[in-house]
């Protein structure tokens, strides 16, 4: 469709572009002088019809080629547009009309003093213009701030627990929408900047909720709970992301662009995406370094009160957990399954998946 209103455009253009030049050809002296035409109406009819037509059909058969030129320039613009964050879009425009404004005013009463001093006009125009945008895009934190202090006299009551969004998007992926701790994540305020849901991670969890298997269904209707709550409940600003990446097949993949185009971060659970992304350069944040960090620090020579539930991989070990869900492995303690032992701590294991506490039974 957009190709043929261009075409449409560019041969209307054509058309014009002929007339007018058909006129200009009829009113130039040297024409005038050799031919006679301008004396006979029917004649010139006839010679600005020919030029509207030569014109018209020249634009129609290059439209194509010009259209595959501005169709390419659209994609380029589109594309580098989505790299840039949209608070630098609003104020760079901002930015660049009022500086446009003020290089008007200023340069218009000068303007009329020779035509050189209109070309150095222009060019302090576009250099004006060019600096407002870049100071605003700069100083965007600072004018967010200033304006939003006109709003806080009489409304601190309505702003509670609310505050100006700050750091870069975080893109979340199935896993950890599933999972459910981001809701508790969010409304503890740790979270700062939007929250990006992609649509076709909104597909995937569809997907899975409409699953004929018992959990898969389970899981995929719990995403979804999961989501509405933080829209519903929460003042973290959520948005959704409806664009999509046909080129790429697998939503772990477009998760990583999407994070590139935007310049944000992916939140996640899933230990191969995490290696994944750490390999092609994209940060994330991940739920469960996030949970073993906070964990309770446990210091080898410590000692702790466990009780044996099952045996170890190991001969003779046994295992036991903590309230947290962290593994014990005790030295011997397969002997003693069921029991409740006082152990002492030998040493600790902390990798991404997880930490595991290693013991020996206290003598």
């Amino acid at each position: 469709m957009l190709k043929k209103v261009l075409r449409g455009l560019f041969t209307l253009i054509g058309l014009i572009l002929g007339y007018l030049i058909g006129a200009l050809i009829l009113n130039g002296k040297y024409f005038s002088e050799v031919n006679s035409i301008k004396n006979n109406t029917v004649e010139m009819v006839l010679f600005l019809a020919f030029c509207v037509l030569i014109f018209g059909i020249i634009f129609f058969i290059i439209s194509p080629w010009i259209n595959s030129l501005v169709l390419k320039f659209i994609d380029y613009v589109e594309k580098n547009i989505q790299k840039v964050p949209g608070s630098e879009i609003l104020f760079g425009t901002v930015g660049a009309i009022v500086g446009l404004i003020i290089s008007t005013l200023v340069c218009s009463s000068f303007s009329k003093v020779s035509v050189l001093w209109s070309i150095i006009s222009i060019v302090i125009t576009i250099i004006t213009a060019v600096i407002f945008a870049d100071i605003a895009i700069k100083k965007r934190e600072e004018l967010i701030v200033f304006f939003t202090s006109f709003r806080k006299a009489g409304s601190n009551k309505d702003k509670k627990g609310k505050g100006i969004l700050k750091g870069c998007p975080k893109v979340l992926d199935t896993s950890v929408i599933i999972d459910g701790r981001i809701f508790d994540i969010c409304k503890t305020g740790f979270v700062e900047g939007t929250l990006v849901i992609p649509t076709f991670v909104l597909q995937e969890l569809r997907h899975i909720a409409d699953s004929s298997d018992g959990l898969k269904r389970n899981r995929g209707r719990r995403g979804l709970d999961i989501l509405n709550k933080i829209q519903k409940e929460l003042s973290v600003d959520v948005e959704m992301y409806e664009k999509d990446f046909p080129d790429i097949e697998e939503v772990d993949n477009k998760l990583l662009k999407l994070a590139q185009v935007l310049n944000g971060k992916v939140i996640t659970n899933d230990y191969n995406l995490n290696k994944v992304a750490e390999f092609q350069g994209v940060p994330v944040l991940n739920i469960n370094e996030l949970a073993n960090a906070i964990k309770p620090v446990v210091l080898p020579g410590e000692d702790m009160v466990i009780q044996i539930v099952k045996d170890g991989k190991e001969s003779g070990q046994g295992v036991a957990y903590l309230d947290d869900g962290t593994m014990i492995v005790v030295e011997g303690g397969k002997k003693h399954m069921g029991e409740t032992l006082s152990v002492i701590v030998t040493s600790v294991l902390q990798t991404a998946a997880g930490r595991m506490i290693f013991a020996k039974q206290k003598e």
